[in-house]
């Protein structure tokens, strides 16, 4: 049927989407017969603690918010941020003939169109309504041909959702206990964090080595041009016929591992005036033709990858900015593992490459591209513009960010259906013989190219930004076989072969998804989770691990060295991608993995772990005994003979000798350290750096020694009181205190400073009325206070400096909201992709943070205002807002508004507001969780404790759980 003003005649249709964007837009196609709503993403899901299990649930079940004794069945539950919109879309429904349920057409798209069955139960017909871009045509054709729910790719995303559930919950209490309170494993996010770790853990092996080449300069004798140069370029290439050192030709350690010349700096230099007068000649030119096709449009990953390298985009922030894209009808669905172009989309694209490029640039056939990924996600086209007919990037009327990605998608797309870029790459040998009889042969390389094609349109970025790109050309001379060539300069170079590169965003997704773990959709999520948890931050793009990190990964490998293999985790994959074809059961699948039942479940919790065969092993084995993992030494790290990185629950710090020995010396690790910058020349400056008491001197007003120390809040002077001073007690006495101004430090602070600085609180003078006003430092800086009102000083200086009459005008102006007005922003970043608002650095009560008026984010520890550009800026943002609001504790007050509840029938109020209703909701929930606690006894108790707990860990499955 399709939607045009009969339909509104033949009744009211509710069609329900995911957001209130999507909805805004979808409307606009539909029309007065249709009401479009949103179900504002999940409405249902597992419990993330006891408090939202239903009572009847007790126990495991309690626990982990899922039955492993019954068939593994799920208990969800209604969020309750969700229950208004429920309401909602029930009372729309009731005012329907029909639901079309318009999720997204993917495993977690069926899901959640799955869960609005199950809640709204609907009398009415139910369709599922699919599209893969939104635009007019698209969304009426979905209407008009709607199908059944697809239950194979629910029963997939359920499996997925139970089995991250089980993973997380069961393993993460097992890193509280002997890592860290508050720390969280997933089925994608730890190996993700492990494959961070073991690059780190390869540069901290690394050894540099040393090797040394020629370059020559060699001119032809003739005047040159842009087509015929008249010098070429060389590198040292062979002597006597023996290939010369590159830093290929060294392994790991900086050792050679191939039989080559390993030229040192002597010997390159000796050989360099060997050479000094020697005649040159082109001893070969070898010339093969160069062909490069068109990269395949873009999916999920390769988007994410080329949005990093090009637009400087983290993947949340380029999945952040696509989602607008696609909501608004500006591209297709942007989870997608296909880089198949509809017919459609290939005339379109084969349109604009001969409107924009001439019919050259168009081949006689339009281009198709196989699918690279195994199990490829269902039913989606590549990413693309949307429409039968590209908008050109100027059309849109787009800016910002959403202009510039929206123009990486439409180059990559219309790119793909042109020609090949053709041309010539050449490769010249020069020989000669040098004063003492060595041979020595340099070679040039050079690259022309004869027709750009799909070039002229888009080039693809590179991970190493070093790297050629594809469209650069080396022109070298024309020369022939046998010519005479002049060296013209002859310069040594030295060379040190560099660590593995760490992964960025980029290169990381690519990682996982050639070793086929997780899925596309989900690596931007899983990339978030690891930086939030701390387990990994950013240097520049970089990725790197904490040393937090390296303790958890190493539990993770010594215990549980199946759930973090690799291998296991694709395998998982697989298994999980045949439940979605119906080739195999979901729940003697998680039986395997929860029991490990079966003869692959035979031998201890060891084997199951760490052991051979099937990759389903018993989870529940591993997790019970934890007697044999020693949190110390899972810890615990070498740095040298006699000192040791340690990870504490306070951090990480470095100690040589046992504690409490005469030779115990310990040291803080900085935050920002990167693991392999961690030497042992730097340990040992650490641990010689004093972390005692600076006496100062003496305060000739009281006789008593003046001190500096270093302390959980930062640097602080203080006196020694006498012995003998009582520190408890009615007549106990205090030594006074005072912090380090921040542009002091513990090395320059002096007995005059410290002085002055206790000194504070210093009188200022008082107001008209007489009341006393003081200047003091408080923890979050310089104040005035008189009486109860206090007012922020903009410096520390003015805690000496600041007037009576100065401060007075402070006080008559009105107070600001907050501790102080607001300070100018430190940086202007530009406009934000998703508000539209200008984003700003500012200075807050916790550090710099980035705002665009509506949302703030701290700035990271990797992060610097100097340093920070637009793109982290927009992607802290992003990833603020993707986390949504802190949700306020209210659970202490509900016992008071139970009485308030109850009373209002009694005055016959009116219908009760959705405030009051929630209110009332609460109270009696806090009511029904007390008498439970009195019928259950201890055992619920201390069942609801762990539950309780369990919720730091909620989102540790939440990154895992499917498609997003």
């Amino acid at each position: 049927m399709s939607p045009t003003s009969e339909t509104a005649e033949g009744g009211r249709r509710l069609v329900i989407v995911e957001s209130p964007a999507k909805a805004k837009t979808i409307k606009g196609y539909l029309g007065p017969g249709y009401t479009v709503e949103a179900s504002v993403g999940h409405i249902r899901d597992l419990p993330n603690g006891a408090a939202e299990v239903p009572e009847k649930y007790t126990g495991e079940v309690r626990r982990l918010g899922v039955d492993v004794e019954h068939d593994f069945q799920p208990v969800y539950v209604v969020n309750a941020d969700k229950k208004a919109q429920v309401r909602k879309l029930k009372e729309l429904m009731a005012e329907s003939d029909e639901l079309f349920l318009a999720t997204d057409e993917d495993r977690e798209g069926e899901a959640i169109a799955w869960h609005l069955q199950e809640v709204l139960k609907p009398k009415i017909p139910v369709h599922r309504m699919v599209f893969h871009e939104i635009t007019k045509d698209a969304i009426r054709a979905a209407v008009a041909n709607p199908r059944e729910l697809n239950k194979k790719l629910v029963d997939a995303q359920e499996t997925r959702r139970i089995l991250d559930r089980l993973y997380g919950y069961e393993v993460s209490p097992v890193l509280w206990k002997k890592v860290m309170p508050r720390l969280s494993a997933g089925r994608v996010q730890s190996v993700a964090t492990r494959l961070v770790v073991e690059r780190e853990r390869e540069r901290i092996a690394f050894r540099t080595a040393e090797y040394w080449d020629l370059t020559g300069t060699f001119g032809t004798g003739r005047g040159g041009d842009s087509s015929d140069p008249a010098q070429l370029v060389a590198r040292l290439n062979a002597v006597d016929g023996k290939r010369v050192a590159q830093g290929r030709d060294f392994n790991s350690v900086g050792q050679l591992k191939s039989d080559t010349l390993h030229l040192d700096e002597a010997g390159a230099r000796a050989l360099a005036d060997a050479l000094a007068d020697t005649a040159f000649a082109v001893r070969s030119v070898e010339s093969k033709p160069y062909r490069r096709s068109p990269y395949a449009p873009f999916r999920t990953t390769t988007l994410q990858q080329e949005a990093s390298r090009k637009l400087g985009f983290g993947a949340k922030a380029t999945m952040q900015i696509a989602q607008k894209l696609y909501e608004n009808g500006f591209i297709t669905y942007m989870r997608t593992d296909s880089t198949t172009l509809s017919d459609t989309a290939v005339g379109a694209a084969r349109a604009q490459v001969t409107q924009l490029y001439g019919a050259d640039y168009l081949p006689d056939k339009p281009r198709t591209y196989a699918g690279k990924v195994k199990n490829a996600q269902e039913a989606h086209e590549a990413i693309r513009p949307s429409g039968d007919r590209f908008r050109t990037p100027a059309e849109t009327g787009l800016t910002g960010d959403q202009f510039r990605l929206y123009e990486l998608i439409w180059k990559r797309t219309v790119a793909s259906q042109m020609k090949d870029a053709v041309g010539n790459s050449v490769t010249v040998r020069i020989g000669g013989r040098s004063a003492d009889g060595r041979d020595a042969e340099f070679s040039a390389s050079g690259k022309t190219i004869t027709f750009h094609g799909f070039l002229k349109a888009y080039v693809e970025g590179a991970d190493d930004p070093n790297a050629e790109l594809d469209d650069r050309e080396r022109r070298l001379p024309q020369v022939s076989e046998g010519d005479p060539l002049a060296a013209d300069a002859m310069s040594v170079d030295g060379h040190s072969t560099k660590p593995p590169a760490r992964y960025t965003e980029a290169s990381l997704v690519k990682e996982l998804e050639e070793r086929e773990i997780g899925r596309p959709s989900t690596y931007a999520s899983i990339l978030g989770t690891i930086l939030d948890r701390g387990y990994v931050f950013k240097k520049g793009t970089a990725l790197v691990p904490s040393f937090l990190s390296f303790a958890v990964v190493n539990l993770l490998e010594k215990h549980f060295g199946r759930l973090v293999d690799y291998d296991f985790t694709a395998r998982m994959e697989d298994d999980l991608d045949r439940i979605a074809r119906g080739e195999a059961q979901a729940v003697p699948w998680l039986r395997r993995f929860y029991f490990g039942e079966g003869d692959a479940a035979a031998g201890s919790a060891s084997a199951a772990g760490n052991g051979d065969g099937d990759h389903l092993g018993g989870l529940k084995e591993l997790v019970t005994d934890l007697g044999a993992i020693d949190a110390r030494e899972i810890s615990s790290f070498p740095v040298s003979d006699d000192i040791k990185l340690r990870v504490g629950r306070y951090g990480p710090y470095i100690e040589r000798g046992e504690k409490d020995s005469e030779n115990h010396q310990r040291a803080d690790i900085p935050e920002d350290l990167a693991p392999d910058e961690l030497t042992v020349e730097l340990a040992e400056e650490l641990l010689a750096k004093p972390s005692g008491d600076f006496e100062l001197g003496t305060d000739p007003e009281t006789g008593r020694q003046i001190v500096a120390k270093d302390g959980r809040y930062g640097p602080y002077v203080t006196e020694v009181l006498p012995e003998g001073t009582p520190k408890t007690g009615k007549n106990a006495v205090k030594p006074r205190t005072a912090s380090l101004f921040k542009s002091m430090s513990l090395d320059t602070v002096t007995l005059a400073d410290a002085l002055k600085l206790m000194s504070l609180p210093r009188v200022v003078g008082t107001d008209p009325e007489g009341v006393e006003i003081t200047a003091q430092n408080g923890r979050y800086g310089p104040y005035l206070k008189k009486g109860t009102d206090s007012r922020s000083l903009e410096s520390e200086e003015q805690l000496f400096t600041i007037t009576v009459d100065e401060a007075l005008a402070i006080y008559a102006q009105p107070k600001q909201r907050g501790r102080a007005a607001a300070k100018p922003p430190l940086k202007e970043l530009g406009e934000d992709p998703v508000s539209g608002r200008p984003v700003v650095v500012k200075d807050g009560r916790f550090g710099a943070y980035v705002t665009d008026g509506e949302t703030n984010a701290t700035l990271r520890v990797a992060d610097s205002v100097e340093e920070i550009t637009p793109e982290r800026g927009y992607e802290l943002l992003a990833e603020k807002r993707a986390r949504g609001p802190v949700k306020k504790k209210t659970a202490k007050k509900a016992p008071a508004k139970k009485a308030t509840a109850k009373k209002a029938p009694a005055k016959k109020a009116p219908a009760k507001t959705a405030a009051a209703k929630k209110t009332a909701g609460t109270a009696k929930t806090a009511a029904k969780k007390t008498t439970a606690k009195k019928a259950t006894g201890a055992g619920s108790t201390a069942a609801s404790k762990s539950a309780a707990a369990k919720k730091s860990a909620g989102s540790t499955d939440g990154a895992d759980s499917g498609e997003e």
